[in-house]
């Protein structure tokens, strides 16, 4: 068992493997005996888990726009102002720089 610190990440399309595998266990499980008691369960189910399915396809594609939103947006800026990002990224870079040669004293 993991621990609960220990971070464990997953991808969107990881994700949707998992909930699918789980509604193919589910229609197996309905198919079986166990139907005849549980039917309505196991179909509430089922929909439950088709929600969250098209729920995290709607959060992971509106992600993915943001995502190429902000690429393209930095991508202008950069173009826009050369030497502003240039200075910029040198700055930054001394500044890890001092950091990195500071903690290693």
């Amino acid at each position: 068992m993991k621990n609960r610190n220990e971070a464990t990440y997953e991808t969107p399309e990881q994700i949707i493997e998992h909930i699918s595998r789980l509604m193919s266990e589910a229609e197996a499980m309905i198919a079986g005996p166990v139907a005849e008691q549980a039917a309505g369960k196991f179909d509430d189910l089922k929909n439950r888990l088709q929600d969250a399915k098209e729920r995290l396809g709607d959060v992971y594609t509106k992600a993915r726009k943001n995502v190429v939103a902000g690429a393209k947006y930095a991508d202008t800026t950069i173009r826009e102002n050369p030497y502003i990002s240039i200075g910029a990224a040198l700055g930054i870079g001394v500044v890890v720089g001092m950091l990195i040669k500071r903690s290693s004293r």
